[in-house]
């Protein structure tokens, strides 16, 4: 899917600060590819709301009481898997981020960014063709590699392939298709196949999260 195919993208905006939800709010309102379509100040709210307003996409910011965006984002993907979540922060937090990717996030934004480069990413994010994700894998490893334990909870590794978990390491090693192709001598069509299929396996949105896996249960090559 490409960004063209769903503009413009309805967003529900989560935060528990009035000021920050004003500041995204004309942010995007500003920017044709977003509608926004609700506001939340808890995790509780946010889940009522995608209920009600059926976004495309929650921007969640991570630290909220009584329950925050991480919760929040577990429970959301668990009730409504289209919708999209992106994670916004104010540090890039190792051990919030990885637990938010688990839960099921898109990816995070951080509040102090740009303006222009925030929306620029938030784009990329939502594009399943943008090499953001081939970015954030390469990121992902190199600062989310010690955190990941050997919690044995969700998928496990056990149900690829080896054919497929061939492929997953090279992805968490942020590698593209074609480079996966040309490095195992097969086509990038055949490539695509199998990514979906270890996506399906998996329970899986995109190329990060499977980044996230990859680390977690040791099917990495660096």
């Amino acid at each position: 899917m490409t960004l063209s195919d769903v503009l413009p993208f309805r967003i529900l905006i989560v935060d528990d600060h009035p000021l920050a939800r004003k500041a995204i709010r004309s942010m995007l309102e500003s920017d044709p590819d977003f509608l926004i379509v609700g506001e939340a100040s808890s995790g509780e709210d946010a889940i009522r709301l995608c209920g009600e307003v059926a976004p495309d996409v929650v921007l969640m910011d991570i630290h909220m009481s009584p329950m925050d965006g991480l919760q929040a984002t577990r429970h959301i993907k668990q009730a409504y898997g289209a919708i999209r979540i992106v994670m916004l922060t104010v540090s890039d937090d190792v051990a919030d981020l990885f637990t938010a990717l688990q839960f099921g996030a898109q990816g995070y934004l951080l509040k102090n960014m740009d303006p222009d480069e925030w929306l620029s990413y938030l784009r990329a994010l939502l594009d399943d063709n943008s090499e953001v994700a081939r970015g954030m894998a390469d990121m992902l490893f190199n600062r989310f590699r010690s955190k990941a334990g050997a919690q044995t909870e969700g998928p496990s590794p056990h149900m690829l392939t080896s054919r497929e978990q061939e492929i997953t390491a090279h992805v968490a090693q942020g590698d593209n298709n074609r480079v996966i192709a040309e490095k195992l001598l097969i086509s990038e069509h055949t490539v695509k196949n199998h990514m979906k299929n270890i996506l399906v396996k998996l329970s899986l949105e995109n190329r990060v999260q499977l980044t996230a896996f990859a680390i977690k249960h040791g099917l990495t090559r660096k």
